[in-house]
């Protein structure tokens, strides 16, 4: 008898433990509605009348305390909101719009603090923009929940919510179409950088169009998809070379999978989406192969290739006795020099 009751705890013993763990499968779950989620990429996918929001299967913890998301694209008209809710938050709702919900939304600057009236908080997000929310470690202990937000590594502000039982789990919101997010669960965020990093002029003023890129102080980095011909990014000076500015470098800091990196000159008006030196107006030096592609998709042999390190260049030779007026005639001819710093070598093109 006793070895019956014992084989039937024991069986009831494997079914509370099988409950327990489809339970937790259950709860660490991401759900998202009307977003298409491609690895870390989340896109909106509805019809712009109704929201599409995305909830991470965990809640932030000490161990894990932030989050970043940076816009891709803003689409038609930026409504992309970056929160916390509660784990089984309505999906047709943007964060913060519902109680016991935060977030920053990224079109107008605002808080929404379980309202969907907003109070004023920080600048606008837009494309290239990294937004951050994050627990200080602190208001773990003190049995508080101190919300702050980011932009590009900065914080932005804080505010104390009401704790939560079950936690508080990071949320993307999105409104229109277009918008495309790349989200970030295992980032990470420190009050105490260095704050001379923050001094650094973005240099952003400088750059007439920027598509797919970021600018970092002096950096510029890709962050479109790269998955297909049509997915480039496009760094375009706002101003023109002239006799006075006529050459320009740039440092291969990192090559990427494949070093697609195209340095050279467009017309203003260049299509955003096509490499310098692919379409009419433009010619550029291509890394990858060290071609010279001047109006066409197909490159000639021009030079060696380039790699992580190298500094490729590329100016104007004005002839020196032509005034600005001459130069933008047809029969005068202007040669454009490319260079490629790497043992002294230098091609040059005509």
């Amino acid at each position: 008898m006793d070895d019956i009751n014992l084989h039937y705890r024991f069986l009831n013993w494997r079914r509370r433990i099988r409950e327990i763990r489809e339970v937790r499968a259950v709860r660490f779950q991401e759900r998202y509605k009307r977003m298409l989620k491609d690895g870390d990429t989340l896109s909106y996918q509805g019809n712009s009348d109704e929201v599409g929001c995305y909830v991470a299967p965990r809640p932030l913890s000490k161990g894990n305390c932030y989050f970043e998301v940076t816009i891709m694209d803003t689409g038609v008209r930026g409504t992309i909101a970056v929160g916390l809710v509660p784990q089984y938050y309505k999906l047709d709702h943007q964060p913060g719009w519902l109680p016991h919900s935060i977030a920053y939304h990224a079109d107008d600057g605002k808080l929404y603090n379980g309202n969907t009236v907003g109070q004023q908080f920080g600048p606008k997000c837009n494309r290239g923009d990294r937004i951050g929310c994050g627990i200080h470690l602190e208001s773990f202990d003190a049995g508080l929940t101190t919300v702050f937000f980011t932009k590009n590594g900065k914080e932005v502000g804080s505010v104390v919510v009401p704790a939560s039982a079950d936690g508080l789990f990071p949320a993307i919101g999105m409104h229109s179409l277009g918008e495309e997010v790349r989200l970030d669960l295992q980032a990470e965020w420190g009050a105490d950088e260095d704050d001379s990093v923050m001094m650094v002029d973005s240099h952003e003023d400088e750059w007439g169009r920027l598509h797919d890129v970021h600018v970092s102080g002096t950096l510029l980095e890709y962050t479109g998809k790269g998955k297909g011909i049509m997915d480039v990014g496009l760094a375009q000076a706002r101003r023109p070379l002239s006799t006075r500015s006529h050459y320009f470098e740039v440092e291969i800091v990192d090559a990427g999978e494949k070093c697609y990196i195209a340095l050279g000159l467009a017309r203003r008006d260049y299509p955003k989406n096509r490499h310098p030196g692919w379409s009419r107006g433009s010619v550029a030096y291509h890394a990858d192969d060290g071609k010279i592609f001047h109006g066409s998709g197909v490159g000639d042999p021009f030079g060696p290739r380039c790699f992580e390190g190298d500094i490729m260049g590329c100016g104007i030779m004005f002839p020196g006795t032509t005034s600005w007026t001459a130069r933008t005639t047809a029969t005068t001819r202007t040669t454009l020099r490319c260079d490629r710093n790497r043992g002294g070598s230098r091609t040059f093109c005509t």
